[in-house]
């Protein structure tokens, strides 16, 4: 349809059409409303020049009139002044226009014309066009052109009115106008932000010792050793009690032969497992053999480091042991123990499980091997396995004479060098060997070269366990969480606050340290009677026991054993075995000095702290290890870290008051 602008909607059209001259002679201009059948509908708004009635007729009633020429309007003022007269001059009588049905729209100058019907509802603000004031022309009220932004900017407005999911990315949209900002600011004008570490993340205690060292060395109180424990017999004593039978054994279900892994404390407790199974399950249980480890590298059997027939006369009443399995049984197996059935069991299975899954095949074989044997065998257990346990532990297991006497001398010179203070002395056990410092990876202060170092102790050690793809170190993270092993300064330190003065005895069960030349030098400042097992024997008296390393920390284990106090810096077999031993010994009260190296890392790390108040935060930590030296066992926990009550009895008044008098 010519001449027509879709305005509205698909139902309705817009036309526009103009008279071909102004005069008095020609049609009049008005707004003309064609009504089109449903749903289209045709709206003129224009000024159309009537045609003769005998023209319309042979059109038809509903087609539209001919388009005529368009010519320019008038101007704005002869509009007005001529408006009136055309209307009144060429008005079609109102038959006319419904015959053609038309309305007239033009308002205020007219007469009575047929009135107009209601405007279309508006569809969108863009399409939307307002009529003149006053109703006159036939010509729509144009505003002011708008300019091109304008228009973009209704444009825009109109597309995030019907598309308001738009908005969910302008977050995205304002991230990317401040990296685009960001991108075109020159780094010098940046503001540069200075990273702190966390607190206790980093090694600052050489630091620490220079500042507060004129302070500790004026500070003249020393008692620490006379007041350490005033919590011992709280609650009560206790007492060794392991109640042994007198029965005779019956005939044995078979032969058991177990491969003890491990270090020394480990293989101990592969010992002692072995014999409460082997107890419960009715079995001969062989000398166990010791695996040989690529780290400890000590091919010691177990004679070299217990009292074979002190461990055999000990258990005889309990379980039966042999040196070695009998001849007519190894023919069965061509003599080679390889050709035994050997049990794969799972960490920590349950005394049950032995009982349904192992004793059926002891039965039958009358010979079986066990190996792995380290760590098979719950904590929670029955009490007849329990105190089996606990006579292979604390009393079966004795160390063998050679290492009893040289640990009789060490502990009878460590008392000679500690005369001012009764012959107490405190025993340290100091995990800061090359291998403890490259397994922990922590970071110390020997720069560049350490690192290096650590890196190759590790590959050496653990090939491949630290370089995995994925695996990320932290090592101030370690240091907050107390992972890392205190250096010989820190113990110095920790001690020195605690109460212990330089007259201090000390006893230092430990391997070869780290860089000794220089890590050793402040710990012999602060405590210039420190001793090791090399400065009190002689080097004839640990040549037997140089190149074993499971020896030589079994002569450790019994000078830390007797100590007046023992100190632990880190995790392991060797002190949770040694703080089970000690409450056996001294009434269930452990003597042992266990840090909190949470709070020292953060004690450590304070570059603001004092002397007095980080010995005030020090003599509260040991004040905590004498609170928990008496601690009964959970199903969870060690026995052999808890020997109460599975292998105790309490105290009663009288034998409590007789215990305290006797020390």
């Amino acid at each position: 349809m010519e001449g027509c602008v879709d305005r509205l909607s698909a139902n309705e059209v817009t036309c526009v059409a103009s008279t071909p001259a102004w005069g008095p002679n020609t049609a009049f201009t008005g707004a003309v409303t064609a009504a089109l059948p449903p749903p289209r509908r045709l709206t003129t708004l224009s000024s159309l020049s009537l045609l003769p009635r005998k023209e319309y007729n042979n059109r038809g009633s509903h087609e539209a009139p001919p388009p005529h020429k368009s010519i320019p309007h008038p101007p704005e003022s002869n509009h007005r002044s001529r408006e009136g007269e055309r209307i009144g001059a060429e008005r079609p009588s109102s038959v006319d226009a419904m015959q053609y049905h038309a309305y007239n729209r033009l308002g205020g100058g007219g007469g009575g014309g047929t009135p107009s019907p209601p405007a279309s509802p508006r569809r969108s603000p863009r399409i939307h066009r307002r009529a003149g004031k006053g109703g006159g022309g036939g010509r729509t009220a144009q505003g002011p052109p708008r300019t091109i932004a304008q228009r973009m900017a209704w444009m825009l407005l109109s597309f995030l009115l019907r598309r308001q999911a738009i908005f969910l990315f302008a977050p995205l949209l304002y991230v990317a106008a401040m990296l685009f900002y960001m991108g075109t600011v020159p780094i010098d004008s940046v503001p540069r932000i200075i990273s702190r570490s966390a607190p206790g993340s980093v090694y600052r205690s050489p630091k620490l010792y220079e500042r507060l060292r004129p302070a500790m060395d004026a500070d003249n109180s020393s008692d620490g050793l006379a007041t350490v424990w005033k919590h011992s017999f709280k609650g009560g004593g206790w007492r060794p009690c392991i109640h042994t039978s007198n029965d005779v054994l019956p005939d044995s279900n078979g032969y058991i032969y177990v491969e003890a892994n491990g270090g020394l404390n480990q293989q101990r407790t592969s010992i002692c497992n072995a014999v409460a199974v082997a107890g419960y399950l009715n079995a001969t249980l062989v000398i166990p053999y010791f695996h040989y480890h690529s780290i400890w590298r000590d091919p010691s059997k177990f004679n070299d480091i217990y009292d074979e027939d002190h461990f055999i006369n000990t258990l005889k009443s309990e379980v039966q042991v042999v040196h070695q399995v009998p001849e007519y049984i190894m023919e069965r197996f061509g003599h080679n123990l390889t050709n035994v059935f050997n049990f794969k069991i799972k960490a920590w299975s349950s005394i049950q499980y032995y009982k349904d899954a192992v004793l059926p095949k002891l039965v039958e074989e009358k010979l079986i091997r066990i190996s792995p044997f380290a760590n098979r065998l719950s904590f929670d257990a029955p009490s007849t396995v329990q105190r089996l346990r606990c006579l292979a532990n604390f009393e079966a297991l004795r160390f063998s004479n050679p290492i009893a006497t040289l640990a009789e001398k060490l502990v009878s010179r460590m008392k000679e060098h500690s005369k001012d203070n009764d012959g107490k002395y405190i025993a340290v056990h100091l995990r800061f060997e090359e291998d403890m410092v490259a397994f922990s990876c922590c970071v110390f202060d020997g720069g560049e070269e350490e690192k290096q170092e650590m890196n190759a102790a590790r590959e050496r050690g653990w090939r491949g366990k630290f370089t995995k793809r994925g695996r990320v170190i932290r090592p101030g993270t370690i240091r907050i969480n107390g992972k890392c092993p205190l250096t010989p300064l820190e113990v110095g330190l920790m001690l020195r606050g605690m109460g212990f003065g330089n007259n201090t005895a000390i006893y230092l069960a430990s391997g070869k340290i780290y860089k000794a030349e220089k890590t050793m030098v402040p710990l012999l400042e602060m405590f210039p009677l420190l001793q090791t097992k090399e400065t009190l024997a002689s080097t004839e008296e640990l040549a037997p026991f140089k190149n074993y390393s499971s020896r030589m920390a079994a002569i450790d284990y019994s000078v830390c054993l007797h100590s007046e106090v023992f100190v632990t810096t880190q995790g392991g077999n060797f002190p949770h075995f040694l703080i089970g031993h000690r409450r056996y010994l001294y009434g269930g009260h452990s003597k042992t000095i266990k840090p909190d190296k949470r709070k020292l890392a953060l004690l450590f790390d304070n570059p603001n702290i004092g002397w007095k108040s980080l010995k005030r935060q020090l003599l509260n930590m040991r004040a905590h290890s004498d609170a928990k030296g008496m601690e009964m066992k959970r199903p969870s926990d060690s026995l052999y870290t808890y020997p109460c009550p599975d292998c105790m009895c309490r105290l009663n008044k009288t034998e409590v008051s007789k215990s305290s008098s006797a020390r």
